[in-house]
Parts: structure tokens; sequence; C-alpha cells
């Protein structure tokens, strides 16, 4: 396959989570396509943040509301008659699912339960892609990478919270879904870099403030390995996988990995090294001496599968990724336009997947 202008031009295409990191990156994508996107979230909540600084709300329409909110977020896709879901929203980082346990419960699983509850209601659907996570599978911490049929697990709330989205998925496909026609598929992706994300206890927004303020940074798990990659390579598994569905239907309605080469397998401290090679002013960091709760120490993905059928690779290397990351970054403190700046990092992107 391939991604396919032809296709997304004036597509109906519901978008979940549009206002955050990922999801900002997507709808800009989408419109770049000539996609009709109707964005659903909450307000961005980190400040600054892509949403903001790249002014998507003058390009991307949609409500501001909460995915918890059924009778709400059946209204808007009634109304709206999408023939494809992206759903993106989530409570989306482990330490807060230690702080919030049942809200991250409440708006990753029952959000999904009344996202899916409206597409039943949705006579115009045909297709509908569900973002999960890498850290859905029951982690044995061993060394090779995870494949779309390992057993689903996560010991913290977040995780845990995903494993149980993927299950439900599952449930809604063979009981509701495929009998009217609209193929359903879950996607999984490794973490993601790139610029425009602020969002608290994430690697590189506490890189950047540490770094800009002349402060050594603070590492909690220095050694955890983890399948780095920019946002845009996920991004493009998404759009060919949403594709896909509506082009072979069934066949394509299962769980599906995005995640780097082996080369894009690395430790946080190796991540935080090669940044450090590039930045210009004090770049170090020390490990953090308080206790912290439990998260993975060794995670991988393989996506030989959105390989062969998909036709899906990763294109940007690490080392690129980062580049074009500080790249981003700079052109943002150098004032510059940043709806233009991301619009160009996508076309670039575009242009390396051709």
């Amino acid at each position: 396959m391939a991604l396919s202008p032809a296709f997304w031009s004036g597509r109906r295409v519901f978008l979940t989570g549009h206002t955050g990191f990922k999801g900002g990156w997507l709808a800009l994508w989408l419109r770049e396509l000539g996609a009709e996107v109707f964005g659903y979230a909450l307000p961005a909540v980190a400040t600054p943040s892509l949403w903001q600084v790249a002014q998507l709300a003058e390009v991307i329409p949609g409500q501001l509301a909460d995915i918890r909110d059924a009778q709400a977020l059946m209204q808007a896709v009634v109304d709206f008659r999408p023939e494809i879901i992206l759903h993106l929203a989530a409570q989306p980082l482990v330490r807060e699912s230690y702080r919030a346990p049942a809200d991250t419960y409440a708006v990753n699983v029952m959000g999904t339960v009344n996202l899916l509850e409206a597409a039943r209601q949705c006579d115009s659907l045909r297709a509908v892609v569900v973002v999960t996570t890498d850290k859905c599978y029951d982690n044995r911490e061993w060394v090779w990478p995870y494949r779309e049929q390992d057993a689903l697990g996560g010991l913290d709330p977040y995780s845990n919270s995903k494993a149980c989205i993927e299950l439900l998925c599952s449930s809604y496909r063979a009981s509701f879904l495929q009998s009217r026609g609209v193929a359903l598929a879950t996607a999984r992706a490794g973490n993601v870099l790139g610029g425009g994300d602020w969002s608290p206890e994430r690697l590189i927004p506490d890189i950047l403030r540490a770094w800009q303020q002349g402060e050594s940074l603070t590492l909690r798990y220095p050694q955890a390995t983890r399948p780095w990659q920019h946002v845009l390579e996920p991004l493009y598994g998404y759009l060919l996988l949403a594709q896909a569905l509506v082009e072979q239907g069934e066949a394509a309605a299962s769980a599906w990995n995005f995640g780097p080469d082996a080369q894009g397998v690395a430790s946080v401290a190796e991540v935080v090294e090669h940044l450090a090679r590039q930045w210009v002013g004090r770049a170090d960091w020390v490990q953090g001496a308080e206790p912290q709760p439990h998260e993975a120490g060794l995670l991988a993905l393989d996506s030989s599968k959105a390989r062969r059928l998909l036709g899906w690779n990763p294109r940007w290397s690490l080392q690129q990724t980062l580049e074009q990351t500080l790249v981003w970054h700079q052109a943002w403190q150098d004032g510059q336009d940043m709806q233009a700046f991301t619009r160009a990092q996508i076309v670039a992107y575009q242009g390396d997947i051709q």
C-alpha cells in the first residue's frame, strides 16, 4: 500500500484527541491530504502546546468536550456522519495513572466504550482505528520484541487500561461492528518524539525544560529501553491502516504494531546523550534518588505484520528524529510560523515515504 491523497481527499474523518500532541500532528496531516476533519477533545492541557503555537484552531474545526460525556460524544459523531473514526483521546501518562487510576480507566476504557457506542449509531461509518500503546503487552522484561499475538497485560493502571481497550475492541468488533460492515482495528505504537510536545513527565519536554534553564536533567529510569520514533512514523501507520480498513474490510480488522527498527530501540540515557551532543550549552543529567513507581524496563515491538501487509516502514532514524525535534523547537524559539513549519516537516516526511 501507499499513502493516497486521492483516497483521503474529501474523506470525512472524526478525530478524537485533536488538541493533543499526536492528535494535533495528525489533524494537520489529514488537512494536508485534503480530508474533512472534525476534532473532539478536551482543551490542550500543556502550556504551551502544539495546538496553541501552531494555531490549529484556525484550520481544524471541532468540539471541545469530554469523551466521558456519552450523550455529547454520540451527538457529535451522528451529526458529523464520518466515514472514518480515528480515536486518540486518552489519559496518556503512566505516572498520572498512579495518581488518578479511576480517572485513567474512566477516560481510557469508558471513553472508548462511549465512542464505540456512538459508532454503532453512525450509518455512514466504514472504519475505526483505536490507538492504544506498546505498553499493552504483558511485559516479561525479555529482550525479544512483542508481536500482536502476545499476551496482553500491564502492571500500572495506564498500561492495563490500554490492554482493557484491546479486549474491548475485540468484543465490539465481533459482537456489533463486523455485522454492520464497519471494520475496527487497534494500533500499538512506540514512544513518540517530535516538535510541539510539552506534556509533563515526558522525556523530550523534561530535557528541554531543564537544559534551557541551565539545569541538570533528572532521569527516573536511565537504563530503561524504549522503541523511540518520530511522531509522524506511527501516524503514517494509522493512515495506512485506515485506508486498508476501508478498502479491505475485515481482512485488516485486527491489532497492529508500529514500532521503529532495532536501531530505534535505545535506553533513556542513550537518547539523552544523542541530544546532548547536539545541544549548545549545559547538557548533563543525573539519576533521581527518590523511589519511583514501577515502569517497564525493556520494551520493543515487532512490526513485521505492518511491514508485510500494509507496506509500512519507518523512515527516520533516531538521529534524524532527534534532529527534527530540535529544529522544530529552535524554530519556535525564533518566532517562526509554527503551523507552516509543522506542515513543512509533514511534507518533507511525505517525500521520504513516496
